[in-house]
């Protein structure tokens, strides 16, 4: 398994039901949560053979935005 966390812009709980069948056709209807509470709305993926562009595409079809997680 890997695991993947994405910046975006996914930030109430409408946006989650928004993003929803995109990310649960891309990956797994368990394989997948927001964290609206984080102030960088963090994505995270965990799934087989996960790819970062494949994640990016899947919220981007959902009409949001997800790019790098910078920690600091």
């Amino acid at each position: 398994m890997k695991t993947i966390q994405l910046k975006t812009n996914i930030n109430c709980s409408g946006c989650v039901e928004k993003v929803t069948p995109s990310l649960n056709e891309t990956f797994g209807e368990t394989n997948w949560k927001v964290d609206t509470t984080d102030p960088k709305k963090v994505l995270t993926v965990i799934a087989e053979n996960v790819d970062e562009r494949d994640v990016i595409k899947a919220v981007e079809r959902a009409g949001y935005k997800a790019e790098q997680l910078m920690e600091q």
